[in-house]
C-alpha cells in the first residue's frame, strides 16, 4: 500500500513534545481518531474519555539502545547501526555515512568481508546480506551491548534537530530485558503516555497487557516488508487478550510491533497462547487480524510497508481518509510527531452494547 499523498518537511517533528515549550510533558500531542471514514481531532490527554471500561492495550514493553556507533572503514568515517542480535551471536546491522549535520544518510551494504574498526580496539566484519541495506556482522575483540552502553547513542534520522539523551526515547512501559536485549528503535506509538495518564487509565477500568517486540532499523524498510524480529506474549498478557475478546472489550494495539507480536501468537481460531522467539509475520489486508480491534499508531510516510497493517486493522478507506485530514489539519510525523487512534465504527447504541463493535 502507498498513500498518493506528500508530507512536507515541515511536517516532521523536530523535537519531543516536552521540548515544544515550557510546562509540556510527553502527551502535549495531538490525537487523530478514526472510526471507519468518520475522524475526529482530540488531544492525547484525552485518550481515556475515548476508552471504555474493559479496553484492553497491548503495549511492547521493549527498551530502546543506543544502537548508532562510530566507525572507520580504513579512512572514512561510518555509522553502525546495530539492529538485530541474531542466535548465534551476530547482529543484523547497517552501515550508513556521516552527512555532516549530526545525522546519516544512507551507504551501499557489503561487500561480504568488509571490516569496519569500532571504538574500544573491535572489529566488525559484514558476512552475508540480511535484506536491502542491512547485513549479518559479527563483532571481534569486544561484546557489543557493552559497547552500545559505553560508545552507542541513540538512532537518529535527519528531520530531527539535534541529539538526545537516550532517556528520551524510551517509553513509559520499557523494561530491561533479562540479556540486554532491546529495540534498535523506540516503539514509537507508546512514547506519549505517562504516568499520571496510564493511572488514570486504570482508574477507569482500562487494562494493559504487556508484550514485547524488539524492533530492528526502520531505514531499510521502506518500500521493503519488516524482516523476523524476536517477540515474546506471556502466558498472562494472552488470557487478558482472550478474556477481552471473549467479553465486552477492544484490544487495541499501541504501535504496529503490538500488532505483529499479539497476532504471532494468535491461532487460526483466533485464541492467543503465550508464545516467544522469532516472528517473520507480515499483517497485511490479504491476512487480516485476528485478535487486534484498533491501534494507536504513529504517522507513516507515504511508502512504508506498516501501512499494510493499517489497512488490515482499519481498511483502506479509513486510512486514506485519516491521512487526508492529518496533512489538511498540520499533525506532526514521526517518533516525536502526534498519533492516530484507529477504532471500530461505533453504532447509534454501541455505548450500552459492546458487541456492535466487532
Amino acid at each position: 500500500m502507498t498513500l498518493a499523498v506528500h508530507v512536507p518537511e515541515e511536517l516532521s517533528a523536530r523535537v519531543p513534545a516536552e521540548q515544544r515549550g515550557p510546562g509540556l510533558d510527553r502527551d502535549a500531542v495531538r490525537l487523530l481518531v478514526s472510526r471507519s471514514t468518520e475522524v475526529s481531532h482530540h488531544a492525547f490527554g484525552e485518550l481515556p474519555r475515548l476508552l471504555r471500561a474493559g479496553d484492553l492495550l497491548v503495549v511492547n514493553t521493549s527498551p530502546t539502545l543506543a544502537a548508532a556507533v562510530d566507525g572507520r572503514i580504513r579512512h572514512a568515517r561510518v555509522v553502525v547501526h546495530f539492529s538485530t542480535r541474531g542466535d548465534d551471536g551476530r547482529w543484523a546491522v547497517e552501515l550508513r555515512d556521516p552527512d555532516g549535520r549530526g545525522t546519516t544518510r544512507a551507504r551501499a551494504g557489503g561487500p561480504a568481508g568488509t571490516e569496519v574498526r569500532l571504538p574500544g580496539g573491535g572489529r566488525l566484519i559484514l558476512e552475508e546480506a540480511v535484506s536491502g541495506r542491512l547485513w549479518w556482522a559479527r563483532v571481534c575483540g569486544g561484546e557489543v551491548l557493552g559497547l552500545l552502553r559505553e560508545h552507542g547513542r541513540p538512532i537518529r534520522y535527519s528531520y530531527t534537530e539535534r541529539d538526545q539523551p537516550l532517556s528520551v526515547y524510551q517509553t513509559v512501559f520499557a523494561l530491561p530485558s533479562p540479556d540486554g536485549a532491546g529495540s534498535a528503535e523506540m516503539p514509537s506509538a507508546a512514547r506519549p503516555f505517562t504516568a499520571r495518564l496510564v493511572a488514570e487509565l486504570v482508574s477507569r477500568g482500562v487494562q494493559f497487557a504487556p508484550v514485547t517486540l524488539h524492533t530492528g532499523v526502520a531505514s531499510a524498510e521502506a518500500h521493503e516488508p519488516p524482516y523476523p524480529e524476536r517477540f515474546s506474549v506471556p502466558e498472562a498478557s494472552a488470557r487478558l487478550i482472550n478474556a477481552a475478546k471473549a467479553g465486552d472489550g477492544r484490544v487495541v494495539a499501541v504501535g504496529t510491533t503490538a500488532v505483529r507480536a499479539v497476532e504471532s501468537a494468535a491461532g487460526a481460531d483466533g485464541v492467543v497462547r503465550a508464545r516467544a522467539g522469532w516472528t517473520d509475520l507480515v499483517v497485511t489486508p490479504e491476512r487480516g487480524v485476528r485478535v487486534v480491534d484498533g491501534l494507536l499508531t504513529g504517522l507513516h510516510e507515504p511508502e512504508a510497508s506498516h501501512l499494510l497493517m493499517l489497512e488490515a486493522v482499519a481498511g483502506r478507506a479509513a486510512i486514506d481518509r485519516g491521512y487526508e485530514e492529518a496533512l489538511r489539519r498540520n499533525y506532526l510525523w514521526h517518533e516525536f510527531g502526534d498519533v492516530h487512534l484507529l477504532l471500530p465504527q461505533e453504532g447509534p447504541h454501541a455505548e450500552h452494547c459492546g458487541r456492535n463493535y466487532r
